[in-house]
């Protein structure tokens, strides 16, 4: 069993707010990762894909999530399996913003919405 404490959760800060990586494969040994978003309010996420299941949970705050074509409005409590290969965005609230937990296998990959890789994101690894 490996223990993680918060202070040694890796902190990643983006133009759209902070991922911390609770446990990955390189913080804990874990095969799957698992982040917490804590969005600014009004943040826009950009355009992407990811190669494998995401699975998002929101605990504050609200979104707007636009998931292949689709768009639904997220509160606390809510929960979005995001299928592989689905374009998706997620916009923060203007006035709250949100915080989230977000779980994908350890090493999945981001996309552009044109299918360019953008690699790893530093969270997931």
């Amino acid at each position: 069993m490996t223990v993680i404490r918060d202070a040694e959760a890796r902190r990643s800060e983006t133009p759209g707010g902070v991922m911390t990586t609770l446990a990955s494969p390189a913080q804990g040994g874990a095969t799957r990762s698992l982040w917490k978003v804590e969005a600014r309010a009004g943040a826009v996420g950009p355009v992407h894909d990811f190669d494998s299941e995401q699975v998002w949970s929101w605990v504050a705050g609200a979104a707007t999530v636009e998931l292949g074509g689709e768009t639904y409005t997220v509160t606390a409590g809510d929960t979005v399996v995001m299928p592989a290969r689905t374009v998706r965005r997620v916009l923060a609230d203007p006035g709250t913003g949100y915080t989230a937990l977000v779980t994908a296998p350890g090493g999945a990959r981001a996309f552009g919405p044109d299918g360019v890789e953008f690699g790893v994101p530093p969270w997931i690894v």
